[in-house]
């Protein structure tokens, strides 16, 4: 006949020394643990390391929460919570390769691209949370934001500084590059992003034009190519094609469509 075990509340004395420790979130977890221990016959020590191992994984949650957010990363974004539509087309096994992360280990890029709304920021935020697991330094920026960001900074000299910040961070990514032109100032700074980030950091670039059309979109065409060179040489391209989320519910939602039957 099986037994079940009611947990034992914690003692003010224990919690106090919990907390004393700074370990004060393993009051919440520490009886049903005991529980589970009495059941299984577990030894004190493995009952001590499925304590620390509790608290463990509940500092690692919150640190690569706390270092996601200092990102600039949607917490909503992530890998599971990325559903493709059945009328998307993309190359599934390179995608399955970019969310192993061996591209950000021998220090390659990736560029995604399709038409507006088809999940490519998604994307590159889950691979940004993903590489934040791994204990990479990321930082998130929409191309124009990004930009702007490096603008203001010269105003108040600490264009280095912001310069060697984004160049020195283990994945950086680039959402919406090129969704519109970028004048003298801002083809520079992309130049010299890309050319410090060369061979040894990760890139992540969404966009919804070519590599071939960024030049078009750019106020230096030889500094443009030469950046888009060294980046396209060693990038994973994922072209993502297929109507946008919007266009997707909007077709749901719309009247002439309710009651049709593909033939």
């Amino acid at each position: 006949m099986t037994t079940h075990s009611t947990p034992e509340p914690i003692g003010a004395d224990v919690v106090g020394l919990l907390k004393a420790l700074k370990l004060g979130a393993l009051a919440d977890t520490l009886p049903q643990r005991a529980v589970l221990a009495r059941q299984h016959k577990t030894s004190h020590i493995g009952f001590l390391e499925q304590l620390l191992a509790d608290e463990v994984s509940r500092r690692e949650s919150r640190s690569a929460a706390l270092r996601a957010r200092t990102a600039g990363l949607d917490p909503t974004m992530r890998i599971d919570t990325w559903q493709a539509a059945e009328d998307l087309t993309y190359d599934r096994t390179l995608l399955a390769d970019l969310t192993s992360l061996r591209f950000v280990d021998a220090g390659h890029s990736a560029i995604l691209l399709g038409p507006v709304g088809v999940g490519k920021t998604h994307l590159a935020t889950a691979l940004g949370h993903m590489a934040i697991g791994r204990r990479r330094s990321v930082v998130f920026g929409r191309a124009d934001k990004l930009f702007h960001r490096l603008r203001a900074a010269r105003l108040d000299n600490s264009v280095d500084a912001e310069m060697r910040r984004l160049t020195a961070v283990d994945v950086l990514v680039i959402d919406d590059f090129a969704l519109r032109a970028l004048d003298p100032t801002e083809t520079n700074d992309f130049y010299e992003l890309i050319v410090e980030r060369h061979q040894s950091k990760t890139t992540i670039v969404t966009s919804n034009r070519e590599p071939a059309e960024w030049l078009t979109m750019t106020a230096d065409a030889l500094l443009a190519q030469s950046a888009i060179d060294r980046l396209t040489s060693r990038a994973h391209t994922l072209v993502i094609e297929g109507p946008s989320y919007r266009q997707r519910h909007h077709s749901r939602l719309d009247p002439s469509n309710l009651g049709e039957h593909p033939q």
